[in-house]
């Protein structure tokens, strides 16, 4: 039997930043298998998000090798984000920087 997901701590007020902005936000978390945390549609399109705790260790912080899988099999938008601010620039709600993975 698949024990309850963690949800990352800052997963709840990266929700609350999307769906303020317009975005229509469906949790994931609980579907296990590498699948991301979030799939968020925002102007026409769909991104899936993997949310990465920034005040979590490093080793918490990394993609556990079902995530990079998953990661690497999917053929559409899948990023990792740490913060509200990578989560809004993913989806393309504001401008920033990209270099790597989005924190």
């Amino acid at each position: 039997m698949r024990r309850a997901a963690k949800v990352d701590a800052n997963q709840a007020a990266i929700v609350a930043a999307l769906r303020a902005i317009g975005a229509t936000v469906q949790p994931l978390h609980m579907v296990g298998a590498g699948c991301p945390d979030l799939l968020v549609g925002f102007r026409g399109r769909n991104w899936c998000l993997e949310i990465k705790d920034c005040n979590a260790s490093n080793t918490h912080r990394k993609l556990r090798p079902a995530q990079v899988e998953w990661h690497d099999g999917w053929k559409g938008h899948v990023a990792t984000v740490e913060t509200v601010g990578a989560a809004l620039a993913v989806i393309g709600a504001i401008s920033m920087p990209i270099a790597g993975t989005i924190t």
